[in-house]
């Protein structure tokens, strides 16, 4: 195996505990932010920009249940 294809052992920092979307509105356009908690933080992620508020929110709510999806124990929220 090539040292490149080598990953990093898993630690329990690494496994996110709760993921959340966020729909902003910012210069006239509305911005969806992913909000991923860790055991020993948050991270808050810009994903993208969208014309209407509407498409963020959906965007926003399909981001937020492909992210759930990765997360072991039941559903969040």
């Amino acid at each position: 195996m090539a040292e490149d294809d080598r990953q990093a052992p898993r630690t329990s920092t690494d496994e996110a505990h709760d993921v959340q979307t966020v729909v902003v509105e910012e210069s006239g356009r509305w911005a969806v932010d992913i909000v991923v908690v860790f055991a020993d933080g948050v991270v808050r992620k810009r994903i993208n920009t969208h014309a209407t508020k509407a498409r963020a929110e959906i965007a926003a709510d399909l981001i937020r249940r492909a992210a759930n999806r990765d997360i072991g124990g039941p559903i969040h929220g």
